[in-house]
């Protein structure tokens, strides 16, 4: 099934977020810190596509890719125990 064009918008809006935090010289630590505003659009994506559809969004936008594979460390560094649980 194609992609809609809301869970294109919504992976732009993702992907605008990450290029311009990084085009103003932001890094990852700087994304992570500020990406709580995104986190609900991402849910939304995560809960409404299929594993391939987020796969196809991740191959056509790389700043959404960029900030899944942050989110995808961040729980793997909770889950491991290396990161403490935020609060």
């Amino acid at each position: 099934m194609p992609l809609t064009e809301k869970q294109k918008h919504l992976a732009r809006d993702i992907d605008k977020y990450v290029k311009r935090t990084t085009r103003d010289g932001g890094d990852d630590q700087d994304l992570l810190v500020s990406m709580h505003a995104y986190m609900d659009t991402f849910k939304l994506l995560l809960d409404n596509s299929t594993r391939r559809e987020m796969n196809e969004l991740c191959q056509r936008y790389d700043g959404f890719y960029r900030f899944a594979i942050l989110l995808e460390q961040l729980a793997e560094g909770i889950a491991n125990g290396n990161l403490p649980v935020p609060q």
